[in-house]
Protein backbone atom coordinates (compact mmCIF):
# COMPACT_ATOMS: atom_id res chain seq x y z
CA UNK A 1 0.00 0.00 0.00
CA UNK A 2 1.15 3.30 -0.91
CA UNK A 3 -0.49 6.04 1.26
CA UNK A 4 -1.51 6.48 4.90
CA UNK A 5 -4.80 8.48 4.84
CA UNK A 6 -8.28 7.43 5.06
CA UNK A 7 -7.78 5.35 1.70
CA UNK A 8 -4.99 3.14 2.32
CA UNK A 9 -5.26 2.90 5.86
CA UNK A 10 -9.05 1.20 5.15
CA UNK A 11 -7.34 -0.82 2.35
CA UNK A 12 -4.27 -2.05 4.45
CA UNK A 13 -7.03 -3.13 7.55
CA UNK A 14 -9.47 -4.66 5.19
CA UNK A 15 -6.52 -6.89 3.56
CA UNK A 16 -4.55 -7.61 6.98
CA UNK A 17 -8.45 -8.89 8.49
CA UNK A 18 -8.54 -11.15 5.81
CA UNK A 19 -5.39 -12.77 6.90
CA UNK A 20 -3.37 -11.07 3.65
CA UNK A 21 0.55 -10.20 4.34
CA UNK A 22 0.78 -6.02 3.60
CA UNK A 23 2.72 -3.39 4.04
CA UNK A 24 1.33 0.56 4.19
CA UNK A 25 4.01 2.75 3.51
CA UNK A 26 3.30 6.74 3.81
CA UNK A 27 5.69 9.66 3.13
CA UNK A 28 4.68 11.58 6.63
CA UNK A 29 5.97 11.06 9.42
CA UNK A 30 2.20 9.88 11.09
CA UNK A 31 -1.10 8.05 10.15
CA UNK A 32 -4.71 9.66 8.76
CA UNK A 33 -3.21 12.45 5.38
CA UNK A 34 -5.59 15.30 5.51
CA UNK A 35 -6.99 14.72 8.69
CA UNK A 36 -4.90 14.92 11.67
CA UNK A 37 -3.86 17.43 14.23
CA UNK A 38 -1.06 18.55 15.45
CA UNK A 39 -0.05 20.95 19.36
CA UNK A 40 0.04 24.32 19.56
CA UNK A 41 0.42 26.87 22.56
CA UNK A 42 -0.59 23.37 24.88
CA UNK A 43 -4.00 22.93 22.46
CA UNK A 44 -4.61 20.10 20.14
CA UNK A 45 -5.90 21.20 16.74
CA UNK A 46 -7.53 19.86 14.01
CA UNK A 47 -6.04 21.36 10.53
CA UNK A 48 -9.86 21.67 9.42
CA UNK A 49 -12.82 20.72 10.09
CA UNK A 50 -14.55 17.18 9.32
CA UNK A 51 -17.84 16.30 10.15
CA UNK A 52 -20.06 13.13 8.39
CA UNK A 53 -23.35 12.51 8.05
CA UNK A 54 -25.73 9.36 8.78
CA UNK A 55 -25.70 8.35 5.63
CA UNK A 56 -21.90 8.03 5.42
CA UNK A 57 -21.94 4.04 5.72
CA UNK A 58 -18.46 3.16 4.93
CA UNK A 59 -17.04 6.02 6.78
CA UNK A 60 -18.64 4.95 10.10
CA UNK A 61 -17.99 1.29 9.50
CA UNK A 62 -14.38 2.07 9.32
CA UNK A 63 -14.82 4.16 12.57
CA UNK A 64 -16.62 0.99 14.50
CA UNK A 65 -13.86 -1.01 13.59
CA UNK A 66 -11.56 1.26 14.91
CA UNK A 67 -13.25 1.41 18.01
CA UNK A 68 -13.62 4.59 18.09
CA UNK A 69 -17.65 5.36 17.51
CA UNK A 70 -17.69 6.38 20.79
CA UNK A 71 -15.23 8.94 19.73
CA UNK A 72 -18.20 10.87 17.73
CA UNK A 73 -20.96 12.70 18.08
CA UNK A 74 -24.21 12.48 16.22
CA UNK A 75 -27.14 14.18 16.44
CA UNK A 76 -30.53 12.31 16.91
CA UNK A 77 -32.26 14.60 14.14
CA UNK A 78 -30.64 17.04 11.42
CA UNK A 79 -30.67 20.22 13.21
CA UNK A 80 -29.05 23.44 12.20
CA UNK A 81 -28.60 26.59 13.38
CA UNK A 82 -28.16 29.55 10.76
CA UNK A 83 -26.58 32.64 11.66
CA UNK A 84 -26.87 36.45 9.82
CA UNK A 85 -25.69 39.42 11.38
CA UNK A 86 -29.81 40.06 11.19
CA UNK A 87 -30.90 37.09 13.00
CA UNK A 88 -31.08 33.74 13.34
CA UNK A 89 -32.64 30.58 11.48
CA UNK A 90 -33.44 26.89 12.42
CA UNK A 91 -33.44 23.83 10.02
CA UNK A 92 -34.60 21.08 11.95
CA UNK A 93 -36.03 17.90 10.52
CA UNK A 94 -39.18 16.03 11.84
CA UNK A 95 -39.90 12.45 12.17
CA UNK A 96 -41.71 12.21 8.73
CA UNK A 97 -40.52 9.44 6.14
CA UNK A 98 -38.41 11.51 3.61
CA UNK A 99 -38.48 13.73 1.70
CA UNK A 100 -41.09 15.00 4.02
CA UNK A 101 -38.99 15.23 7.39
CA UNK A 102 -37.54 18.55 5.92
CA UNK A 103 -40.87 20.41 4.92
CA UNK A 104 -41.56 21.97 8.39
CA UNK A 105 -37.84 22.90 7.96
CA UNK A 106 -38.21 24.63 4.57
CA UNK A 107 -41.83 26.71 5.71
CA UNK A 108 -39.94 27.86 8.57
CA UNK A 109 -36.86 29.53 6.94
CA UNK A 110 -37.40 32.71 7.59
CA UNK A 111 -34.13 33.76 5.38
CA UNK A 112 -36.43 33.09 2.33
CA UNK A 113 -39.68 34.70 1.41
CA UNK A 114 -42.44 32.40 1.29
CA UNK A 115 -43.00 32.56 -2.36
CA UNK A 116 -38.91 31.47 -2.47
CA UNK A 117 -39.42 28.16 -0.10
CA UNK A 118 -42.42 27.27 -2.25
CA UNK A 119 -39.91 27.13 -5.45
CA UNK A 120 -37.23 25.49 -3.46
CA UNK A 121 -39.85 22.71 -2.95
CA UNK A 122 -40.63 22.72 -6.93
CA UNK A 123 -36.76 22.72 -7.25
CA UNK A 124 -35.75 20.00 -4.78
CA UNK A 125 -38.44 17.62 -6.59
CA UNK A 126 -37.08 18.11 -10.13
CA UNK A 127 -33.84 17.42 -8.34
CA UNK A 128 -35.10 13.78 -7.10
CA UNK A 129 -35.84 13.17 -10.19
CA UNK A 130 -32.64 13.75 -12.09
CA UNK A 131 -29.97 10.38 -12.32
CA UNK A 132 -26.56 11.23 -11.07
CA UNK A 133 -24.84 8.22 -13.60
CA UNK A 134 -26.26 10.15 -16.61
CA UNK A 135 -22.95 11.61 -18.65
CA UNK A 136 -25.25 14.85 -19.51
CA UNK A 137 -25.28 15.93 -15.62
CA UNK A 138 -21.74 15.65 -15.59
CA UNK A 139 -21.82 18.42 -18.31
CA UNK A 140 -23.85 20.69 -16.26
CA UNK A 141 -23.24 23.66 -13.39
CA UNK A 142 -25.58 23.32 -10.49
CA UNK A 143 -26.21 27.09 -10.80
CA UNK A 144 -27.49 26.81 -13.81
CA UNK A 145 -30.29 23.92 -13.41
CA UNK A 146 -31.61 25.62 -10.27
CA UNK A 147 -31.44 28.97 -12.11
CA UNK A 148 -33.88 26.88 -14.56
CA UNK A 149 -36.03 25.86 -11.90
CA UNK A 150 -36.91 29.09 -10.28
CA UNK A 151 -34.19 29.44 -7.45
CA UNK A 152 -33.25 32.96 -7.89
CA UNK A 153 -29.56 34.49 -6.71
CA UNK A 154 -30.39 34.87 -2.64
CA UNK A 155 -32.11 31.61 -2.61
CA UNK A 156 -28.88 29.65 -4.24
CA UNK A 157 -26.82 31.74 -1.69
CA UNK A 158 -29.15 31.46 1.87
CA UNK A 159 -30.21 27.94 1.30
CA UNK A 160 -28.37 25.67 -1.45
CA UNK A 161 -25.08 26.71 -1.10
CA UNK A 162 -25.09 26.07 2.86
CA UNK A 163 -24.96 22.24 1.77
CA UNK A 164 -23.67 22.21 -1.51
CA UNK A 165 -20.88 24.56 -1.15
CA UNK A 166 -19.00 22.80 2.23
CA UNK A 167 -20.06 19.04 0.70
CA UNK A 168 -18.53 19.98 -2.85
CA UNK A 169 -15.58 22.42 -2.04
CA UNK A 170 -16.35 24.92 -4.85
CA UNK A 171 -18.69 27.94 -5.41
CA UNK A 172 -22.36 26.81 -5.27
CA UNK A 173 -23.19 27.91 -8.84
CA UNK A 174 -20.23 26.04 -10.46
CA UNK A 175 -20.64 22.65 -9.30
CA UNK A 176 -20.93 20.07 -10.99
CA UNK A 177 -24.26 18.62 -11.04
CA UNK A 178 -24.09 15.21 -11.50
CA UNK A 179 -22.35 15.34 -7.97
CA UNK A 180 -24.42 18.00 -6.36
CA UNK A 181 -27.57 15.98 -7.04
CA UNK A 182 -25.87 12.71 -5.40
CA UNK A 183 -25.41 14.99 -2.38
CA UNK A 184 -28.80 16.17 -2.20
CA UNK A 185 -30.79 12.87 -2.77
CA UNK A 186 -28.76 10.71 -0.64
CA UNK A 187 -28.89 13.27 2.26
CA UNK A 188 -31.30 15.42 2.53
CA UNK A 189 -34.35 14.04 0.15
CA UNK A 190 -33.39 10.35 0.91
CA UNK A 191 -34.00 8.23 4.42
CA UNK A 192 -35.12 10.98 6.83
CA UNK A 193 -31.94 10.44 9.29
CA UNK A 194 -29.90 10.53 6.34
CA UNK A 195 -28.28 14.27 7.26
CA UNK A 196 -27.82 13.93 10.60
CA UNK A 197 -24.38 15.82 11.59
CA UNK A 198 -22.12 13.67 12.86
CA UNK A 199 -18.69 15.46 14.37
CA UNK A 200 -15.74 14.34 16.10
CA UNK A 201 -14.99 14.98 20.08
CA UNK A 202 -11.51 13.86 19.54
CA UNK A 203 -8.86 15.25 18.06
CA UNK A 204 -8.76 13.75 14.27
CA UNK A 205 -4.92 12.89 14.81
CA UNK A 206 -6.66 10.32 17.63
CA UNK A 207 -9.92 9.48 15.86
CA UNK A 208 -8.07 8.43 12.59
CA UNK A 209 -3.88 8.44 13.04
CA UNK A 210 -3.49 6.76 16.48
CA UNK A 211 -6.66 4.60 15.94
CA UNK A 212 -5.51 3.19 12.73
CA UNK A 213 -2.04 2.60 13.76
CA UNK A 214 -2.96 0.72 16.89
CA UNK A 215 -5.69 -1.32 15.09
CA UNK A 216 -2.75 -2.45 11.97
CA UNK A 217 -0.66 -2.90 14.79
CA UNK A 218 -2.99 -5.71 16.63
CA UNK A 219 -3.66 -7.46 12.98
CA UNK A 220 0.10 -7.55 12.55
CA UNK A 221 0.70 -5.29 9.72
CA UNK A 222 3.73 -3.27 8.65
CA UNK A 223 3.36 0.31 8.32
CA UNK A 224 6.40 2.01 7.51
CA UNK A 225 6.66 5.73 7.97
CA UNK A 226 8.59 9.04 6.75
CA UNK A 227 10.33 8.13 3.30
CA UNK A 228 8.63 8.58 0.03
CA UNK A 229 7.96 6.17 -3.11
CA UNK A 230 10.20 6.55 -5.88
CA UNK A 231 8.84 4.48 -8.21
CA UNK A 232 6.27 1.41 -8.71
CA UNK A 233 7.81 -1.47 -11.17
CA UNK A 234 5.91 -4.21 -12.62
CA UNK A 235 8.95 -7.05 -12.83
CA UNK A 236 9.82 -8.73 -15.89
CA UNK A 237 7.49 -11.92 -16.10
CA UNK A 238 8.50 -15.33 -14.21
CA UNK A 239 7.71 -16.78 -11.06
CA UNK A 240 7.73 -14.32 -7.75
CA UNK A 241 6.00 -11.04 -6.76
CA UNK A 242 4.94 -8.67 -9.95
CA UNK A 243 5.93 -5.50 -8.62
CA UNK A 244 8.88 -3.64 -7.08
CA UNK A 245 8.21 -0.54 -4.94
CA UNK A 246 11.15 1.51 -5.01
CA UNK A 247 11.40 3.60 -1.89
CA UNK A 248 13.20 8.08 -1.99
CA UNK A 249 14.52 9.28 0.46
CA UNK A 250 13.40 9.84 4.33
CA UNK A 251 11.32 12.89 4.59
CA UNK A 252 12.17 14.13 8.11
CA UNK A 253 10.90 15.90 11.05
CA UNK A 254 7.56 16.22 13.28
CA UNK A 255 6.12 19.15 13.94
CA UNK A 256 2.73 21.07 12.73
CA UNK A 257 0.97 19.15 9.68
CA UNK A 258 1.75 19.16 6.40
CA UNK A 259 1.44 22.94 4.15
CA UNK A 260 0.65 24.62 8.23
CA UNK A 261 3.40 26.77 9.95
CA UNK A 262 3.85 27.42 13.53
CA UNK A 263 2.61 30.69 13.36
CA UNK A 264 -0.43 29.34 11.30
CA UNK A 265 0.86 30.59 7.59
CA UNK A 266 0.31 28.08 4.91
CA UNK A 267 3.47 26.63 3.63
CA UNK A 268 2.88 24.86 0.03
CA UNK A 269 5.18 21.70 -1.66
CA UNK A 270 4.70 19.45 1.38
CA UNK A 271 5.14 15.93 -0.11
CA UNK A 272 1.63 13.76 -0.13
CA UNK A 273 3.36 10.94 -1.48
CA UNK A 274 5.09 8.14 -0.68
CA UNK A 275 6.14 5.22 1.80
CA UNK A 276 8.70 4.85 4.55
CA UNK A 277 10.85 2.91 7.17
CA UNK A 278 8.99 2.39 10.72
CA UNK A 279 9.32 5.49 11.72
CA UNK A 280 12.81 4.48 12.88
CA UNK A 281 14.72 7.55 11.59
CA UNK A 282 16.51 5.22 8.85
CA UNK A 283 16.49 6.55 5.41
CA UNK A 284 15.15 4.29 2.77
CA UNK A 285 17.06 5.58 -0.48
CA UNK A 286 17.47 2.39 -2.82
CA UNK A 287 15.48 0.27 -0.95
CA UNK A 288 13.16 -2.28 -2.82
CA UNK A 289 9.84 -3.83 -1.82
CA UNK A 290 8.61 -6.58 -3.62
CA UNK A 291 4.53 -7.08 -3.23
CA UNK A 292 2.11 -9.15 -5.58
CA UNK A 293 -0.09 -6.30 -5.25
CA UNK A 294 -0.15 -2.43 -4.89
CA UNK A 295 -2.95 0.25 -4.21
CA UNK A 296 -1.62 3.83 -5.16
CA UNK A 297 -3.25 5.38 -2.26
CA UNK A 298 -2.29 8.59 -3.30
CA UNK A 299 -3.47 12.03 -5.01
CA UNK A 300 -4.19 12.16 -8.56
CA UNK A 301 -1.17 13.72 -9.75
CA UNK A 302 1.07 11.49 -7.46
CA UNK A 303 -0.54 8.69 -8.80
CA UNK A 304 -0.15 9.76 -12.39
CA UNK A 305 3.75 10.04 -11.69
CA UNK A 306 3.99 6.43 -10.23
CA UNK A 307 2.14 4.41 -12.08
CA UNK A 308 3.96 2.09 -14.40
CA UNK A 309 4.10 1.97 -17.94
CA UNK A 310 1.20 0.25 -19.13
CA UNK A 311 -1.42 1.59 -16.32
CA UNK A 312 -4.72 2.42 -17.70
CA UNK A 313 -7.87 2.35 -15.71
CA UNK A 314 -10.42 -0.74 -16.99
CA UNK A 315 -13.98 0.31 -15.56
CA UNK A 316 -15.52 2.48 -12.96
CA UNK A 317 -17.01 2.31 -9.45
CA UNK A 318 -20.93 2.31 -9.84
CA UNK A 319 -22.77 4.07 -7.30
CA UNK A 320 -24.46 1.35 -5.49
CA UNK A 321 -27.69 1.16 -4.36
CA UNK A 322 -28.96 3.77 -1.62
CA UNK A 323 -27.81 3.16 1.26
CA UNK A 324 -24.92 0.94 0.57
CA UNK A 325 -21.71 1.39 -0.70
CA UNK A 326 -20.22 1.65 -3.38
CA UNK A 327 -18.81 -1.23 -5.49
CA UNK A 328 -16.51 -1.99 -8.19
CA UNK A 329 -17.48 -2.65 -11.97
CA UNK A 330 -17.29 -6.61 -14.02
CA UNK A 331 -13.15 -6.45 -12.92
CA UNK A 332 -12.63 -6.70 -16.68
CA UNK A 333 -12.71 -3.02 -17.42
CA UNK A 334 -14.14 -0.82 -20.34
CA UNK A 335 -12.75 1.21 -23.17
CA UNK A 336 -12.47 4.19 -23.15
CA UNK A 337 -11.64 4.82 -19.50
CA UNK A 338 -9.40 7.63 -17.72
CA UNK A 339 -5.78 7.01 -17.82
CA UNK A 340 -2.76 8.61 -15.95
CA UNK A 341 -2.37 11.47 -18.61
CA UNK A 342 -6.26 12.52 -17.80
CA UNK A 343 -5.85 12.16 -13.98
CA UNK A 344 -3.27 14.96 -14.29
CA UNK A 345 -6.21 17.00 -15.84
CA UNK A 346 -8.10 16.57 -12.46
CA UNK A 347 -7.72 20.18 -10.96
CA UNK A 348 -8.30 20.88 -6.76
CA UNK A 349 -9.77 23.22 -4.60
CA UNK A 350 -8.40 25.16 -1.07
CA UNK A 351 -9.92 24.97 2.14
CA UNK A 352 -9.31 27.74 4.57
CA UNK A 353 -9.81 27.46 8.57
CA UNK A 354 -9.28 30.44 10.92
CA UNK A 355 -8.80 29.76 14.80
CA UNK A 356 -10.27 31.99 17.42
CA UNK A 357 -9.80 31.63 20.52
CA UNK A 358 -11.31 33.62 23.61
CA UNK A 359 -10.56 34.21 26.74
CA UNK A 360 -14.50 33.65 27.83
CA UNK A 361 -17.83 31.37 26.06
CA UNK A 362 -19.50 33.58 23.53
CA UNK A 363 -22.09 30.75 21.80
CA UNK A 364 -23.46 27.95 23.39
CA UNK A 365 -23.97 26.29 20.04
CA UNK A 366 -22.18 22.97 18.87
CA UNK A 367 -21.86 24.24 15.43
CA UNK A 368 -23.66 26.85 13.04
CA UNK A 369 -23.90 28.00 9.81
CA UNK A 370 -23.82 31.64 9.03
CA UNK A 371 -25.20 33.44 6.05
CA UNK A 372 -24.50 36.92 4.59
CA UNK A 373 -21.18 36.54 6.11
CA UNK A 374 -18.14 35.92 4.97
CA UNK A 375 -17.90 33.15 7.86
CA UNK A 376 -19.58 30.02 6.41
CA UNK A 377 -19.86 27.34 9.12
CA UNK A 378 -18.51 27.43 12.50
CA UNK A 379 -17.86 24.90 14.74
CA UNK A 380 -16.95 24.94 18.89
CA UNK A 381 -13.84 23.15 19.20
CA UNK A 382 -12.99 24.05 23.40
CA UNK A 383 -13.51 20.26 24.26
CA UNK A 384 -11.54 18.25 22.03
CA UNK A 385 -9.04 20.48 21.84
CA UNK A 386 -7.95 20.75 25.50
CA UNK A 387 -8.91 23.98 26.14
CA UNK A 388 -9.96 24.61 29.87
CA UNK A 389 -10.88 28.23 29.90
CA UNK A 390 -12.31 30.41 27.86
CA UNK A 391 -13.74 29.00 24.31
CA UNK A 392 -12.24 28.01 20.66
CA UNK A 393 -13.85 28.95 17.80
CA UNK A 394 -12.93 27.33 14.14
CA UNK A 395 -14.47 28.98 10.82
CA UNK A 396 -14.26 26.30 7.85
CA UNK A 397 -14.11 28.13 4.46
CA UNK A 398 -14.61 25.90 1.76
CA UNK A 399 -14.27 27.16 -1.79
CA UNK A 400 -11.46 29.20 -0.39
CA UNK A 401 -9.85 30.49 -3.15
CA UNK A 402 -10.28 34.20 -2.46
CA UNK A 403 -8.53 33.09 1.13
CA UNK A 404 -6.04 30.59 0.17
CA UNK A 405 -3.36 33.32 0.01
CA UNK A 406 -4.40 36.26 2.21
CA UNK A 407 -2.17 36.93 5.30
CA UNK A 408 -3.49 35.69 8.66
CA UNK A 409 -3.11 39.44 9.77
CA UNK A 410 -5.81 40.61 6.82
CA UNK A 411 -8.00 37.18 7.72
CA UNK A 412 -8.06 38.50 10.60
CA UNK A 413 -9.31 42.12 10.40
CA UNK A 414 -11.62 40.69 8.00
CA UNK A 415 -13.20 37.82 10.80
CA UNK A 416 -13.45 39.02 13.89
CA UNK A 417 -15.55 41.69 13.01
CA UNK A 418 -17.59 39.06 11.55
CA UNK A 419 -17.44 36.82 13.89
CA UNK A 420 -19.24 39.52 16.51
CA UNK A 421 -21.57 40.30 13.91
CA UNK A 422 -22.73 36.46 14.56
CA UNK A 423 -22.06 36.37 18.00
CA UNK A 424 -22.61 39.56 20.17
CA UNK A 425 -20.74 38.25 23.07
CA UNK A 426 -17.50 38.46 21.48
CA UNK A 427 -17.84 42.12 21.05
CA UNK A 428 -16.71 41.86 25.10
CA UNK A 429 -14.30 38.96 24.65
CA UNK A 430 -11.00 39.24 24.46
CA UNK A 431 -9.01 37.36 21.38
CA UNK A 432 -6.19 35.25 23.52
CA UNK A 433 -5.27 33.52 19.96
CA UNK A 434 -5.76 33.56 16.59
CA UNK A 435 -4.70 31.55 13.59
CA UNK A 436 -5.05 30.46 10.10
CA UNK A 437 -4.57 26.85 8.63
CA UNK A 438 -4.77 26.19 4.86
CA UNK A 439 -5.00 23.65 2.57
CA UNK A 440 -4.02 24.59 -0.75
CA UNK A 441 -5.34 21.37 -2.34
CA UNK A 442 -7.97 19.73 -0.30
CA UNK A 443 -10.25 18.12 -2.81
CA UNK A 444 -10.89 17.37 -6.10
CA UNK A 445 -12.19 20.09 -7.68
CA UNK A 446 -15.94 19.04 -8.32
CA UNK A 447 -16.56 21.23 -11.71
CA UNK A 448 -18.32 20.41 -14.37
CA UNK A 449 -16.26 17.82 -16.86
CA UNK A 450 -14.69 16.03 -13.68
CA UNK A 451 -16.20 13.04 -13.59
CA UNK A 452 -15.10 11.99 -16.72
CA UNK A 453 -11.53 12.09 -15.58
CA UNK A 454 -11.82 10.18 -11.92
CA UNK A 455 -10.78 6.47 -12.93
CA UNK A 456 -12.09 3.49 -11.07
CA UNK A 457 -9.93 1.39 -8.76
CA UNK A 458 -8.73 -1.07 -11.68
CA UNK A 459 -6.04 -0.85 -13.81
CA UNK A 460 -4.83 -2.43 -16.67
CA UNK A 461 -2.49 -3.98 -14.72
CA UNK A 462 -3.66 -7.11 -12.22
CA UNK A 463 -2.21 -6.33 -9.25
CA UNK A 464 -2.42 -2.96 -9.36
CA UNK A 465 -4.92 -0.92 -7.94
CA UNK A 466 -6.17 2.90 -7.46
CA UNK A 467 -7.90 4.47 -4.56
CA UNK A 468 -8.26 7.70 -2.94
CA UNK A 469 -11.51 10.00 -2.57
CA UNK A 470 -10.19 11.45 -6.21
CA UNK A 471 -11.39 8.48 -7.61
CA UNK A 472 -14.93 7.29 -9.10
CA UNK A 473 -16.95 6.11 -6.51
CA UNK A 474 -20.03 7.49 -6.51
CA UNK A 475 -19.77 9.49 -4.32
CA UNK A 476 -17.82 13.36 -3.99
CA UNK A 477 -14.34 13.89 -2.41
CA UNK A 478 -15.10 13.39 1.15
CA UNK A 479 -14.01 10.93 3.93
CA UNK A 480 -16.66 8.75 3.31
CA UNK A 481 -15.85 8.68 -0.57
CA UNK A 482 -11.93 8.05 0.50
CA UNK A 483 -13.21 5.25 2.62
CA UNK A 484 -15.11 3.34 -0.32
CA UNK A 485 -12.58 3.86 -2.77
CA UNK A 486 -10.33 2.10 -0.27
CA UNK A 487 -12.71 -1.24 -0.11
CA UNK A 488 -13.29 -0.45 -3.95
CA UNK A 489 -9.39 -1.13 -4.56
CA UNK A 490 -9.30 -4.13 -2.02
CA UNK A 491 -12.05 -6.02 -4.24
CA UNK A 492 -10.20 -5.33 -7.42
CA UNK A 493 -6.68 -6.36 -5.98
CA UNK A 494 -8.16 -9.27 -4.63
CA UNK A 495 -9.78 -10.04 -8.46
CA UNK A 496 -6.50 -9.21 -9.74
CA UNK A 497 -4.58 -11.89 -7.41
CA UNK A 498 -7.28 -14.19 -8.60
CA UNK A 499 -7.88 -14.84 -5.20
CA UNK A 500 -11.49 -16.21 -4.70
CA UNK A 501 -13.72 -14.45 -2.02
CA UNK A 502 -13.56 -16.09 1.88
CA UNK A 503 -10.35 -17.49 0.81
CA UNK A 504 -8.56 -15.48 2.99
CA UNK A 505 -8.86 -16.28 6.57
CA UNK A 506 -8.17 -14.11 9.58
CA UNK A 507 -4.57 -14.84 11.37
CA UNK A 508 -5.91 -14.80 14.49
CA UNK A 509 -10.14 -15.28 15.31
CA UNK A 510 -9.84 -15.39 18.89
CA UNK A 511 -7.64 -12.30 19.24
CA UNK A 512 -9.40 -9.36 21.28
CA UNK A 513 -9.66 -6.48 18.65
CA UNK A 514 -9.04 -8.53 15.52
CA UNK A 515 -12.83 -9.39 13.70
CA UNK A 516 -12.38 -11.89 11.37
CA UNK A 517 -15.64 -11.75 10.15
CA UNK A 518 -18.53 -9.08 10.97
CA UNK A 519 -21.85 -10.12 11.48
CA UNK A 520 -21.22 -13.19 9.16
CA UNK A 521 -20.18 -10.99 6.47
CA UNK A 522 -16.74 -11.25 4.72
CA UNK A 523 -14.71 -7.76 5.98
CA UNK A 524 -13.44 -7.19 2.57
CA UNK A 525 -16.70 -7.11 0.39
CA UNK A 526 -19.01 -5.56 3.64
CA UNK A 527 -17.39 -2.01 4.58
CA UNK A 528 -20.30 -1.17 7.14
CA UNK A 529 -21.66 -2.72 10.20
CA UNK A 530 -25.31 -4.36 9.23
CA UNK A 531 -27.74 -1.91 9.83
CA UNK A 532 -25.51 1.33 9.75
CA UNK A 533 -27.74 3.23 7.91
CA UNK A 534 -31.27 1.98 8.74
CA UNK A 535 -33.71 4.89 9.95
CA UNK A 536 -33.30 5.33 13.80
Amino acid sequence: MNGGGLAGTTDEKALSEVGADVTLAEARPRLGGATTSFSRGGLMVDNGQHVFLRCCVAYRGLLARLGMTGAVSMQDRFDVTVLAPAGRARLRRTALPGPLHMGQALMGYRFLSRAQRLRVARAALAMAALNPAKPELDRQRLGDFLAAHGQDERTRRLLWDLFTVSALNVNGDDANLSLAATVVKTALLGARDAADIGVPSVPLGVLHGQAAGALLARLGAQVRLSAKVAAVEVRPGGPGPRFRVRLGGRRGGDGPPDRTAPDGAALDGAALDGAGLDGAGLDGAGEVIEADGVVLAVPSAVAARLAPTGTASMGTASTGTAGEPAATGNGHGLPGQPGPEQWQELATSPIVNVHVIYDRRVTRLPFAAAVDSPVQWVFDRTGPSGLRSGQYLAVSLSAADGYVDVPASALRERFLPAMADLFPAACDARVTDFFVTRERRATLRQVPGCERLRPGAATALPGLALAGAWTDTGWPDTMEGAVRSGLNAVRVLRQGLAVPAGAFRPRDPGRAGVPGRVNGSDPVNEPGPAGAGATA
